[in-house]
């Protein structure tokens, strides 16, 4: 029996001991296979410049909608994640999640955004992406949430974050005292939805109950802050900085 020979590999000496190991792990990495999807292409072809400055981040295909994006995979094409806007032609990001949820339930989704209001998250996140981002976030958190994502954790842009954090630092053992008025968490919650505009259907659908249980929250809210109407609510909810 022959035995092979294997000869050891030369390493050139580094400054850094450390470099070595990561610059081999790097190299042995799988990369993210992305897709970029974002309608503006000085945006788009600015994410791209950055993205792939990332050793492990590849930007196998850019789009201008959701459409594109869908008939790059049916066509074959293979990624780990979706890194796409809101507001798009065609077919926006909200429904490019939904159809990748039901046709693709492996990829991953991540929403970046200029929206900030959080009827934009809330629906992201029941359309089912894995991440929230805005655009103005930093190159770094961006990476790191591509990378988050990638392995099957969700993600929420740490500026979303601390205003949800701060929200939910005004209520204290499930209560919010403001002008002599408590409120729950939950009537919190809806007031909120209303005075984003939701009816109590999509209300209920947001947080999941049952539109009854909407109603029952209205009619609460009214009664406690003693107004006579939804508009008036809104107002009340304005001028005590609830809202």
């Amino acid at each position: 029996m022959s035995l092979a020979v294997i000869a050891p590999r030369v390493v050139k000496a580094s400054p850094d001991p450390n470099k070595f190991w990561i610059n081999e792990l790097k190299g042995v990495m799988e990369k993210i296979r992305l897709i970029l999807a974002e309608d503006h292409v000085i945006v788009r072809n600015g994410l791209k410049s950055l993205l792939q400055t990332q050793t492990d981040i590849d930007v196998v295909r850019e789009a201008s909608n959701g459409l594109d994006v869908l008939s790059a995979l049916d066509g074959g094409l293979i990624a780990d994640l979706i890194l796409t806007d809101l507001d798009m032609p065609e077919m926006d990001g909200l429904e490019l999640a939904r159809q990748v949820r039901e046709r693709y339930p492996q990829l991953k989704v991540i929403v970046l955004s200029m929206m900030d209001n959080e009827k934009y998250i809330f629906d992201a996140f029941a359309a089912g992406v894995n991440g929230y981002l805005l655009k103005n976030v930093s190159i770094e958190e961006l990476v790191f949430s591509i990378r988050q994502a990638a392995t099957g954790k969700e993600v929420l842009a740490m500026e979303l974050g601390m205003s949800m954090l701060r929200r939910a630092s005004k209520h204290h053992n499930n209560t919010f005292f403001n002008a002599g008025v408590s409120l729950t968490v939950k009537e919190m919650e809806v007031l909120t939805l209303i005075a984003d505009g939701y009816t109590n259907q999509e209300i209920a659908e947001v947080t999941f109950t049952s539109r009854r249980t909407v109603e029952g929250h209205r009619q609460s809210l009214i009664d406690k802050t003693g107004v006579k109407n939804t508009a008036q609510l809104i107002r009340y909810a304005c001028k005590e900085g609830l809202v």
